[in-house]
């Protein structure tokens, strides 16, 4: 998502990183996130088994060439022997053969007879060539195709999904890390204001001014900053150990991270919620409607069930019988067994199983449409109620903005009165508290004002 990010203020300011650490942008955190993915991984193998699909659908409509070679032994059968017997008959003189006789009926004969010992051979083989082309399918090949393509346009968009999805993920983990880093800041800053008030308590207190009760306070405030300084920074570790969970990395302690919260003052364009280019960005919807096309497109394949196949084919085979098997004639091309043949085949009864195929396929179409028309009754109350979390965010925005700079007049004003004498530690103490836990709570206004601004991006497809 291509959005400025920009620095609010000093409160936004994370803590000091150390020069050794290994530190990383929000930009290079999406980007190991999505390397380390095991989602976007798995969704990149779909990708390249989709786009395989689609080439093998082409495949089908160019011509199968097939190559078969085959030798087999007869077991039991002797070695054949040929000879002459009918024609050395014929040409016997002491049989009275006439001319026909030796001419034409005694060769045929032993022809006939050789030509039925050869099947007799113990060791028989083959090598033949085949091609087939589809000449006509019913579509089949061609609606074949459009459902790879489907599918392979499915996992682009589910690909497509997961990057939006672990963006969305790493950028939320992000900026609740930043929101730590400045609740830490300004916790730091409010104990070395607490710490001076509390030398001031102790010298008031020397110097017989001052009240014991108002230095006891002022450190007990101070233990109180320091305990809750010290269970931020826990959670601040958390916060990070989660960003690099997010990220697909082990924990590493002198990991760092370094950006800036979105500004709400930065007058970004408010997110397009108009349905119409809501349903056209979401990639669900478009997932959805890519479903819908390849059940459409399954619909045809089961109906093509019902019409007939006409393919052309042909092919040459070689057959050698021998003897042995080491030997072999010499393939002549006139003995050579080719062939070309034309073949229509139609299914015309099978047990209802086409025409009951053509019913669930129609049924499996309607439960996606279904789904796509519920999903966008359901982007409909997303967007709803993530513009009305935005708008919350942006009153409380206000809200806490104005809290901070009353609070700041109020701490403003306490300390120098307190300088003067007419204000009481106890009161500088409790402005300096209200102070910190308003500009806390300011931070905590802005991060839920990114995070709303973010989930309507999502919403509305913008992210």
């Amino acid at each position: 998502m291509s959005r400025k990010f920009l620095v609010l203020s000093a409160l936004a300011l994370g803590l000091i990183v150390p020069a050794s650490a290994k530190t990383y942008t929000r930009e290079e955190a999406v980007q190991t996130a999505m390397e380390n993915s095991a989602d976007i991984k798995s969704a990149e193998e779909d990708l390249v088994k989709a786009s395989s699909a689609v080439d093998g659908g082409y495949g089908a409509a160019y011509p199968q060439v097939d190559l078969n070679a085959d030798i087999k032994w007869l077991l039991g059968r002797d070695d054949v022997t040929f000879g002459t017997p009918i024609a050395d008959a014929a040409n016997d003189t002491s049989m009275g053969a006439n001319k026909f006789d030796k001419k034409v009926a005694a060769p045929a004969l032993d022809g006939l007879s050789n030509a039925m010992k050869a099947q007799a051979y113990p060791w028989q083989s083959s090598v033949s060539l085949t091609v087939s082309q589809v000449l006509y399918a019913a579509g089949q090949i061609g609606t074949g195709i459009n459902i790879a393509k489907g599918y392979k346009l499915l996992a682009e968009t589910q690909l497509a999904d997961k990057k939006s999805s672990i963006r969305y993920d790493v950028e939320k983990a992000f900026n609740n890390l930043l929101f730590m880093d400045s609740s830490i800041t300004i916790l730091e800053e409010n104990i070395k204001l607490t710490e001076a008030n509390v030398e001031l308590a102790k010298q008031s207190v020397i110097s017989g001014t001052g009240k014991e009760l108002d230095q006891i306070r002022a450190e007990l405030a101070l233990e109180g900053l320091k305990s809750k300084y010290e269970k931020t920074k826990k959670d601040r570790i958390l916060a990070r150990n989660n960003l690099l969970s997010t990220m697909g990395l082990d924990w590493d302690s002198d990991v760092e991270f370094s950006g800036e919260l979105r500004s709400p003052d930065s007058n970004l364009p408010y997110p397009d919620t108009a349905m119409t280019n809501v349903l056209q960005r979401r990639k669900e919807i478009a997932l959805l409607k890519t479903k819908e096309d390849i059940e459409a497109n399954k619909i045809d394949i089961a109906e093509a069930e019902y019409k007939p196949t006409v393919a052309l084919y042909g092919g040459i085979v070689y057959s050698n019988n021998q003897n042995e098997f080491y030997k072999w004639d010499a393939p002549k091309w006139s003995k050579l067994n080719k062939f070309v043949g034309l073949k229509l085949t139609m299914n015309l009864f099978k047990g209802f199983q086409s025409q009951e195929g053509v019913v669930q396929a129609k049924s499996t179409l309607r439960s996606a449409q279904i789904a796509r028309e519920n999903a966008e009754r359901g982007f409909r109350i997303q967007i709803e109620s993530c513009a009305n979390t935005l708008e919350d965010a942006q009153t409380q925005l206000g809200i806490q903005k104005r809290q901070v700079d009353l609070a700041t007049r109020n701490y403003d004003m306490t300390e120098a009165a307190y300088k003067i004498g007419r204000e009481t530690q106890i009161n500088l103490l409790d402005a300096n508290v209200k102070l910190r836990e308003a500009k806390v709570d300011y931070m905590q206004a802005v991060l839920n004002w990114n995070d709303a601004y973010n989930a309507l991006l999502q919403a509305t497809g913008e992210y």
